[in-house]
């Protein structure tokens, strides 16, 4: 298929999403403050942009968006944007983080957090970046512009990424039902959460 050194870029992938970052951040929120179903979907629709992301390296778009700098400025900071509204919106929010949500509202929250998850991902342009730095270097020169190695690296780095935030999807949805009768722990956690995001907003936003 045109692909080398599967097993370290299967490594590399592994570190660089078990690192602490937005998409991270996201699936923590969720789970936590909506339970396991929830941080469930924003696991797959994080892992449907990397699906995009992946998609569009494989096409060409993403080394034409890095050609001009205007585009690029312009997605990354519509990310930023939305990083940081999600923060104070999580800080000013009288609604509490930790859900009782009654069965009529799970269909929403389902599509709420699938929604969320991809916007969050495809507004990060730190994956596009990631994917035109590194996939090359797993693929071999003859088969760079074949799509196909491309595709097969982004569905690993896919299947990777719902192992890894399904396992924190659990450990969260754990959490969170030893919490539901704090709300001192309910409003701690919500600040906490929108700090972290518009702190990840303001470092996207600079350019890290």
């Amino acid at each position: 298929m045109g692909i080398i050194n599967y097993s370290t870029f299967i490594a590399t992938a592994t570190f660089f999403i078990m690192t602490p970052g937005i998409d991270t951040m996201f699936v923590l929120k969720k789970s936590i403050g909506e339970g396991r179903r929830s941080g469930i979907y924003s696991t797959i629709g994080i892992n449907s942009g990397i699906i995009l992301h992946t998609f569009l390296a494989a096409i060409g778009l993403s080394s034409m968006l890095l050609k001009y700098p205007t585009a690029f400025e312009v997605i990354k900071y519509l990310g930023a944007i939305y990083i940081i509204y999600m923060g104070f919106s999580s800080i000013i929010s009288k609604e509490p983080m930790i859900s009782l949500e009654n069965n009529s509202s799970k269909s929403s929250s389902k599509n709420n957090s699938f929604i969320s998850g991809l916007v969050t991902n495809i507004l990060n342009p730190k994956n596009a970046m990631f994917f035109l730095a590194l996939f090359p270097q797993f693929i071999n020169r003859e088969n760079l512009k074949d799509p196909l190695p491309f595709f097969q690296l982004g569905l690993t780095y896919a299947l990777i990424g719902c192992i890894w935030y399904s396992l924190l999807t659990v450990f969260a949805g754990t959490f969170s039902t030893k919490i539901k009768e704090s709300p001192n722990a309910d409003r701690w956690l919500k600040k906490l959460s929108g700090i972290v995001f518009i702190v990840l907003g303001l470092q996207l936003a600079s350019g890290y």
